[in-house]
């Protein structure tokens, strides 16, 4: 395929868009499906055919929506129009078709003026809930592929990288690592063979950022890898994604074959000199798999295990040769920029941490989904204004972000500006993206003590000090919740945190004191209340 031939393929296809007045797009999203959204797709195809209206109307299966907690969801465009329906049923159908031109049905109709649809702003999510998934030419539609044409040709490898490094970006997986300096090392590292690794072994609890993106939109992850491969040399590609995504794979691989098949992948891509394969890698649902050298060790067939640093794996990596590794997000990312400009890129965020963050609202939030912001947006309005608060009259008390390796927010903290340096300085992470928000009913040493056994469990057991350490951090707080401990178990939590964080070997064990640190931190008071010895427990209790 040419550039102009894609082109081409782009306008015939918005103009079969445009020669349907009513656009049904459904939620055929895992979460939206579970529901049974697919029944309903399948039911207004029918009934449209019923009616005889196949040349009026357009029913589509489309990615994630967003709001997860009113699915099955329904978008509508009409006229021009556009309109949500929430907890559509397949007795809603007949409706739904029947007043296709006329008047929404009122009982379903979901405001677009609300907050959680009004208040975000979507780059990485621009596509999800618009186009099919699973067909090429409606990415194409959308401007896909465009920035893999300047790419090729016009711009040399070093610009590609210099519009990544201008723009801000950082790594969307964890410690937010500056993406353009990440690319310019593979680069510029020697090596017979580079590799591009797409991680997207989304462990965190609560987290489906990186799920969502791959069922609703896999096209813009492949060319920003393709992208990547060519900035800075590399010829083949591996996305890693975890096999409890049994829906992203099926999308990923049906992506991965149309783009083979319209020659966005293999040899001489668009008629340049530039090949690039891609294969998908699946992982067996081990947490320290998201651990980059680990994910690395499990590509190459043996068990996940991490491994030390340096060298680092832009300088040796898979196979010993250097190696590219980010998260879907910030391959997902880099066609925008290329697109837009860095400039249109840098503009949005705030001066540390450009651009926008997908997060996965979890936990006792009404409006559980999927949302994007600009960094810096407070955790106030996330959780109160996007998030719609806590539902039953409850109060807040914490909201976790980053998963397992995060830690819990306060109250006191909900003004403080999402973003890298904030939250750290909070004591969490920002992590993939994920944010569990817990109501006045949770305990945090509870909370603590859940992660920390997940941290446990997870350990390759590599390392002394995290095998041991969470190990031994885990029954301290089995002893502290039975009411079991005194003081200086207490203190000796305290002792284990910091040589865990110090020593591990990865980031599973160096993160995984943050819960316990942070719960410790903002709530000391529900530990020491479970005290043997605590303050105000009576003598003959002591």
């Amino acid at each position: 395929m040419t550039p102009e031939e894609l082109r081409q393929s782009a306008e015939a296809e918005r103009q079969k868009s445009h020669a349907c007045k009513h656009i049904l797009g459904v939620c055929c999203a895992a979460g939206c499906q579970s529901m049974g959204s697919d029944k309903i797709k399948d039911a207004l195809d029918k009934q449209v055919k019923l009616k005889g209206l196949e040349s009026e109307v357009n029913v589509k299966s489309v990615g994630c929506l967003g709001l997860c907690a009113a699915g099955p969801l329904v978008s509508l465009e009409s006229d021009g129009k556009k309109a949500m329906y929430q907890a559509v049923k397949e007795a809603d159908v007949a409706e739904v078709v029947e007043k296709l031109g006329k008047a929404p049905v009122k009982r379903l109709e979901l405001s677009l003026d609300i907050p959680f649809f009004a208040r975000q702003q979507k780059i990485i999510l621009e596509n999800s809930g618009v186009i099919d998934p699973e067909r090429i030419e409606e990415y194409f539609a959308a401007g896909g592929y465009e920035a893999l044409i300047k790419a090729l040709t016009d711009l040399e490898p070093a610009e590609v990288i210099d519009a990544v490094s201008r723009s801000g970006l950082r790594g969307r997986g964890g410690a937010g690592f500056p993406t353009g300096l990440k690319w310019a090392t593979v680069a510029k590292a020697a090596g017979s063979r580079k590799y591009v690794v797409c991680n997207a072994d989304e462990g965190d609890p609560g987290a489906f950022m990186n799920r969502s993106v791959l069922e609703s939109d896999p096209h813009r992850v492949i060319e920003g890898m393709i992208i990547a491969g060519y900035a800075v040399g590399a010829s083949q590609g591996y996305v890693y994604v975890r096999a409890e995504y049994p829906l992203a794979i099926k999308r990923l691989k049906t992506a991965i074959k149309q783009a083979e098949g319209k020659g966005l992948l293999g040899d001489k891509i668009l008629g340049t000199t530039f090949s690039f394969r891609l294969e998908i890698r699946l992982g067996a649902g081990a947490f320290v798999c998201g651990e980059e050298t680990a994910l690395l060790v499990s590509i190459e067939g043996s068990r996940g295990m991490p491994r030390p640093r340096p060298p680092f794996p832009a300088e040796a990596g898979l196979w010993g040769m250097p190696t590219l590794i980010n998260n879907v997000e910030t391959f997902s990312t880099v066609p925008p920029i290329l697109r837009n400009g860095w400039e249109w890129y840098s503009a949005i965020g705030t001066e540390k941490s450009k651009g926008t963050k997908v997060f996965a609202l979890a936990g006792q939030i009404k409006n559980t989904g999927l949302i994007e912001v600009p960094m810096g947006t407070k955790l106030r309005d996330i959780i109160f204004d996007i998030g719609g608060g806590v539902p039953d009259g409850k109060k807040f008390k914490a909201v976790q972000t980053g998963g397992p390796s995060g830690g819990c927010i306060p109250e006191s903290k909900l003004d403080m500006s999402v973003d890298y340096e904030s939250l750290r300085e909070a004591g969490s992470i920002m992590g993939s993206g994920g944010m569990i928000v817990m109501n006045e009913d949770s305990s945090m040493v509870d909370v603590a003590k859940f992660f920390t056994e997940f941290c446990m469990s997870e350990s390759c057991g590599k390392c002394v000090p995290c095998r041991t350490g969470t190990a031994q951090m885990y029954g301290l707080l089995e002893k502290i919740h039975a009411g079991e401990a005194v003081k200086a178990d207490l203190e000796l939590l305290k002792e284990l945190c910091d040589l865990v964080r110090t020593t591990s070997l990865c980031g599973l064990g160096q993160t995984a004191p943050n819960p316990v640190m942070s719960t410790l931190h903002y709530f000391e008071k529900e530990y020491t209340s479970l005290l043997k010895d605590g303050p105000g427990k009576p003598a003959a209790a002591r």
